[in-house]
């Protein structure tokens, strides 16, 4: 009989195959994942834990099988679920006091894509409030741990943000695969903190509705895995045209998964002389140079580009987001829905609900979005802005006339110690400098993992794709992920 340890230590591929092979049941599956959960709770992943309803699920899986009946491409799978979904009769938060008690009577099309391929839901995860932050320290519910420590150091490391939940989740074994959310990295970034696969799809590959939004012109959901394989499999579940949405691109997505193979040979990847900064880490600069070495080994020609306006990006982001965060936010008034304080009149109910309701680092991005939209600084910062986010995408276009993909670090270095940077916001925010500008310009990247630093944490390469050309961005993340062939385990002290 396969230990539950053997089970949890199945990728989605693998677990997919003993389940048709009837080595093993979805049931067997998700206690194995259920009993994980339960000895991990000091890491704080899930705000909403659903055993119930995953045996439920898990049960109907085992159910259709022995029956013969017709079977979704993730069957009997166990996944998180990003509090940020929306999900039927099952609580909502957005990690956030605001939504606290909030029980969505619908469902997010993501999940319920996730639901019809016959996936099992454990719970909701963790993640910086409303998704604003890099560290998952922000969430009302508390903070996030990584299931990583450097060596000989017992403190705490961020699982970076926002999904890192998600991330904690996958990399300690708590579940086979999970959802995420990316804005300016917050797929990623925790995927590279968190020795994962982290994957944001192309603006407008996968549906937003049903999910709560920051920048409506930037959020993405995307896939969180062991492998990339695992990320082809699960994004295939997830996207697909959504009505509801009107972002949402009107094309069939591809089998990703079907995909994969094929190797580099031939690929043009294109090294961008912006990201090459003064000061880099040593240790990501190598990792760096190992990611290019192992590219053209694998029979890719390395070509050297230019994303001039690189350096613009996270201002300009942090203009942009913020922006679209206070105008999102503002239905949060204790009206219709969430957490509510009293007042004397519908101005101060208004007033005292959001004071109480919002963290800080909500509130913060609330005021400098509400600035930069405010009579007389409009122009001058959101305008200018968008304008900037236009001439970086109009880089990338550029810079994918002489090369198909991209590499670069996912992160400026390794997850940090909780507290490290939160009385900093800058320093924060810097940890998103070099996913930002794929975000910006709507394109698909994903974070691979790539080896460790000296003190035995994990670090992540970063490739960036075309829009809609995810495959070749998959077959390209499989060649590194090959070459490096990172098998390391969390390790806690």
């Amino acid at each position: 009989m396969t230990s539950a340890s053997d089970l949890r230590d199945l990728t989605i591929a693998e677990a997919r195959d003993e389940l048709a092979a009837g080595n093993v049941s979805a049931r067997e599956l998700t206690e194995a994942h259920l009993a994980a959960i339960e000895v991990a709770r000091d890491l704080n992943v899930f705000i909403t834990e659903t055993p119930d309803r995953a045996l439920a699920d898990a049960d109907a899986s085992d159910a259709r099988r022995a029956a013969g009946e017709a079977l979704g491409p993730l069957d009997g799978i166990p996944l998180a679920i990003k509090d940020l979904f929306c999900t039927d009769g099952v609580q909502t938060t957005a990690a956030s006091h605001i939504l606290e008690g909030f029980v969505p009577p619908y469902e997010s099309t993501v999940t319920e894509n996730l639901r019809n391929a016959g996936t099992v839901m454990l719970g909701k995860t963790n993640l910086d409030e409303f998704a604003m932050g890099s560290s998952n320290e922000t969430s009302y519910f508390g903070k996030v741990e990584n299931p990583w420590q450097r060596e000989g150091d017992n403190r705490p490391l961020v699982p970076g943000g926002s999904s890192g939940g998600s991330a904690s989740a996958v990399s300690g074994r708590l579940c086979l695969g999970a959802t995420g959310t990316d804005t300016g990295g917050s797929i990623r970034q925790p995927a590279a903190f968190c020795g994962i696969v982290g994957m944001k799809p192309t603006y407008g590959r996968c549906s937003r509705w049903g999910i709560v939004a920051f920048a409506s012109s930037l959020d993405q959901a995307g896939p969180m895995t062991r492998t990339v394989r695992d990320a082809a499999i699960l994004l295939g579940g997830m996207a697909g045209f959504d009505p509801k949405d009107s972002t949402s691109a009107e094309m069939v997505a591809p089998d990703f998964e079907a995909r994969l193979e094929g190797g580099v040979r031939g690929l043009r990847i294109g090294i961008p002389a912006e990201y090459a900064v003064d000061g880099m880490n040593p240790e990501i600069a190598a990792l760096w140079d190992r990611g290019k070495a192992w590219l053209t080994d694998a029979g890719a020609e390395l070509v050297d580009i230019s994303l001039p306006h690189t350096k613009y990006a996270l201002p300009a982001y942090y203009i942009i987001a913020p922006a679209e965060a206070s105008s999102n936010l503002a239905r949060y008034d204790g009206v219709r829905y969430g957490h509510r304080e009293d007042g004397e009149d519908l101005t101060s109910l208004y007033e005292e609900t959001r004071a109480s309701g919002f963290g800080q680092e909500v509130r913060r991005r609330i005021l400098i979005g509400t600035y930069a939209l405010s009579s007389g600084y409009y122009d001058a910062y959101y305008l200018k802005a968008q304008k900037v986010r236009a001439l970086i995408a109009r880089d990338f276009h550029n810079a994918f006339e002489d090369c198909d993909v991209i590499l670069t670090p996912t992160t400026p270095g390794a997850a940090f110690a909780m507290g490290e940077k939160s009385d900093d916001p800058i320093a924060m925010y810097l940890n998103d400098v070099l996913t930002v500008p794929a975000s910006l310009a709507g394109l698909p990247a994903i974070s691979v993992p790539g080896g460790l630093s000296s003190e035995g944490l994990p670090l992540g390469l970063h490739l960036i794709g075309k829009a809609f050309d995810e495959q070749t961005l998959f077959r390209a993340a499989q060649a590194l992920e090959y070459a490096a062939g990172f098998d390391s385990r969390p390790h806690r002290g």
